[in-house]
């Protein structure tokens, strides 16, 4: 990838933008961010910001929380720090360090010989930079030549290899450099950055000579395939990883295999059983990122060791019954028996019969006074 990203511009109307991650570029000013009103985190890490005070264009961006500018040339100043906590009073963290409110009043204290020193600083890399510049522009230059001579005979392996060796400047120049140097090598396939022959991995073989599917486990998954008879399916659970785009991940489900591509790398399953491609259907879980691939049955199975393993367990629950009722002991009864119950119950019925009696009221007998 050729880093091209030199100027932050074209941004303005994305007014609910609120990250932005500008790493690995060719910036030197921070610019065109003050209309991006919700934006709340920009990283700037490993760019080439020389001009600090571009950073009160920030000042608008009340919402920003969190700013990174790990691996500039502005890192290196003398009060880099101070001066941008106390230029942006909204940041809480800077390069991954939580702002302290002392730290800020004591910025704010001294606000302003740590701006005079910041200018003096940047004035002078700037001077550097012009020199810089014009020293290293010859780089893009020769590389179209090179890029010429390359396109009519190989590249010197020898001359690639000096020029991976040496050592140069780190700047936005050496930088485009190399990623175009990069792209040469991907535009000539068997040869590397450095010009030598590559050894082409074979094709993965899919198929047999006489076209059967073969098993074939490319990302070396620790999938699982499970014969489900109670649903009359297969169903494939593959471990995929949970924060992989599911663009980069594809199922091709055919009558007797299925293949599975993550990544530009093949998982392929030979089926035993015939299935029905345009029944099944995959399905991603938000939680683990697994992919799970279900492939129901042309024709229905029965679990039949299943069933074997049920019968021959209530027979041998039938066998255990019939030895316990052997092995049990009986016990003789001596003497008349009775029943406890029957006497329970008669003594119940006397009683109702006595509630139940009626009082007649006789006249020849006098009252009771």
């Amino acid at each position: 990838m050729v880093h091209k990203v030199v100027h932050v511009q074209n941004l303005g109307k994305l007014k609910k933008l609120e990250y932005i991650n500008f790493s690995q570029n060719n910036i030197e000013k921070v610019e065109n961010l003050e209309r991006c009103e919700s934006l709340t985190k920009l990283d700037f890490t490993l760019n080439f910001i020389g001009e600090l005070t571009s950073i009160e264009s920030l000042k608008n961006n009340r919402l920003l929380k969190d700013l990174y500018l790990t691996g500039n040339p502005c890192t290196d100043f003398d009060g880099y720090r101070a001066y941008v906590v106390a230029t942006l009073p909204q940041l809480e963290t800077l390069d991954g360090e939580e702002v302290v409110v002392s730290e800020r009043i004591i910025a704010l204290q001294n606000y302003g010989e740590i701006k005079a020193d910041i200018v003096r600083q940047q004035d002078y890399y700037q001077a550097f930079r012009k020199k810089q510049r014009a020293k290293n522009k010859w780089k893009v230059d020769k590389w179209m030549e090179e890029k010429i001579v390359c396109c009519k005979k190989p590249t010197d392996p020898e001359q690639m290899s000096e020029y991976w060796n040496q050592k140069s400047e780190h700047c936005p120049e050496t930088r485009v450099d190399i990623a175009l140097r990069k792209r040469l090598s991907n535009e000539r396939p068997g040869r590397d950055v450095w010009g030598n022959e590559q050894k082409l991995k074979p094709p993965v073989k899919l198929f047999s000579s006489d076209g059967r599917p073969l098993n074939v486990n490319q990302p070396k998954m620790s999938f699982k395939l499970e014969e489900c008879f109670e649903e009359n399916c297969y169903k494939l659970d593959v471990p995929v990883y949970k924060y992989l785009d599911s663009a980069l991940i594809s199922a091709d489900v055919q009558p007797f295999y299925v293949t599975v591509e993550i990544k530009k790398k093949i998982l392929q399953l030979v089926l035993m059983m015939e299935v029905d491609p345009e029944a099944s259907f995959a399905r991603r879980s938000q939680t683990t990122g697994h992919l799970l691939v279900t492939m129901p049955w042309v024709k229905q199975v029965f679990n039949r060791t299943r069933r074997d393993e049920l019968s021959s367990l209530k027979k041998n629950q039938e066998n255990e019954k019939k030895d316990l009722k052997e092995t049990e002991r009986e016990y003789l009864e001596v003497g008349e028996t009775f029943d406890l119950m029957k006497i329970l119950k008669i003594d119940e019925t006397k009683r109702k019969l006595r509630e139940q009696k009626i009082l007649v009221d006789d006249p020849e007998v006098p009252p009771l006074i």
